[in-house]
């Protein structure tokens, strides 16, 4: 039995601004992992949670989910998808029962029913059974069971597996999305991964059994407490904290006879754009881009030797699109009040330049999306002015009538 494991494709996500639907990237590798699909041809694809990034998705996520399950449909490769935590199950399970005469299975709330969504498919090994486990959090599980003694993920999880039919003589696969882990260790996470360090863990023994466990909800693709349970990552960076595992795809699994060694096989897949962190000197930033090695990336700037400046902003800016990139986080960890400036004991060394500041505080409230020229070049002029005001004591009225004049004259160049 031959399928392939995906997870937390995110469609319609947003990151620094930038829709990744609408920026063609999710697109771009639907595209490419139904050519990869059409090459493999394996009996199934299972994808464990986060379909779409929020409950509500855009019109054209909706439409690249419609694209990747009707092209397996049609190549007659079985579907098989679980809510994750971001996802609306009600939502996502619309017209599910329809969707099963196509051989695509989603699961399905739990409510007045505790069974979860299956299917069974045949190799020549015997049957091999998928279980489509969704999002589960304890008071659902109390619910549906009448349990108010449920109070933890982990028991939740033990408790609405045990619920069901499982012939552990045969194979059985798990689709699930949760917090795994082993013996309580966690990995290090993702930026764009919301969930908090500690919270919903899940032991890998409560999957015992189970010859396959396909686990979304981790951005990172790693086996937990044992090789058959195993997360498959994203699809591609949501994050620079993402870049650090390379190479990034679905997860092709042969499952072999009752008790034998499954093979897990990473089949990667190039995104639109790569993430690329760059830190150094300015100069030394500028040359490289000049000569543009990163070309169609994703690149968080930090600079090392100076503050970020409009001019600055514009050439990094500028430069990256002429190369079909784009710089998405613009930022600086110099310090203007070290070298003669601290020696002078003029300026305190932990104390951050004004701009900066209102440039955090400006990308921190915009999801992500820093402060364009005009904004730049108001951060800067208010910046000298501050540092100038502590020189000769509290900002008058005229100060003030400088900032406004400022902001009047970037409005009428605007035009």
């Amino acid at each position: 039995m031959r399928f392939l494991h995906l997870a937390d494709l995110h469609l319609g996500k947003i990151i620094y601004g930038v829709s990744l639907t609408d920026n063609g990237d999710q697109k771009v590798w639907v595209e490419h992992f139904l050519e990869k699909a059409c090459d493999l041809k394996p009996d199934a694809v299972v994808i464990a949670g986060d379909v779409y990034d929020r409950g509500q998705p855009p019109g054209k996520a909706a439409q690249l989910l419609s694209l990747l399950v009707t092209s397996l449909a049609e190549m007659g490769i079985q579907v098989m998808m679980t809510a994750g935590n971001h996802d609306s199950i009600n939502h996502l399970s619309f017209l599910s029962e329809l969707l099963q005469k196509q051989q695509v299975f989603i699961s399905k709330p739990l409510g007045a029913s505790a069974e979860l969504t299956h299917t069974t498919l045949e190799d020549e090994h015997g049957p091999v059974t998928f279980w489509l486990l969704p999002y589960v959090y304890p008071a659902m599980i109390a619910q549906v069971l009448g349990d108010e003694e449920i109070r933890d993920y982990d028991t939740a999880v033990r408790r609405i597996l045990a619920e069901q039919h499982i012939d552990h003589t045969q194979r059985n696969v798990l689709i699930a999305h949760q917090n795994v882990t082993a013996n309580g260790q966690e990995v290090a996470r993702g930026g764009s991964e919301s969930m908090v360090g500690g919270v919903g863990q899940v032991d890998f023994s409560a999957f015992d059994g189970f010859d396959y466990v396909a686990l979304g909800h981790i951005h990172s693709s790693y086996s937990v407490g044992r090789a058959e349970v195993r997360y498959a990552g994203t699809p591609m960076a949501y994050h620079f904290n993402e870049t650090k595992q390379p190479d990034k795809g679905p997860l092709l699994v042969t499952l072999p006879e009752k008790n034998g060694k499954a093979v897990i096989e990473l089949q990667k897949i190039e995104p639109l754009h790569r993430m690329r962190e760059v830190r150094d000197d300015y100069e030394k930033i500028r040359s490289a881009m000049l000569d543009m090695p990163w070309k169609n990336e994703y690149l968080k700037i930090i600079l090392k030797d100076t503050r970020v400046t409009p001019e600055i902003s514009d050439f990094l800016h500028e430069t990256a699109r002429a190369y079909g990139s784009e710089v998405m986080e613009l930022t600086s960890e110099y310090n203007v009040f070290t070298g003669e400036a601290m020696l002078a004991g003029t300026r305190d060394i932990h104390e951050k330049p004004v701009e900066e500041l209102f440039a955090g505080f400006y990308t921190d409230r915009n999801n992500g999306v820093q402060p364009d020229a005009r904004d730049l070049a108001l951060m800067s002029f208010v910046g000298e002015m501050t540092r100038a005001a502590r020189d000769q004591g509290e900002p008058g009225e005229p100060e003030f009538r400088k900032v406004l004049d400022f902001v009047l004259g970037q409005e009428v160049s605007g035009k």
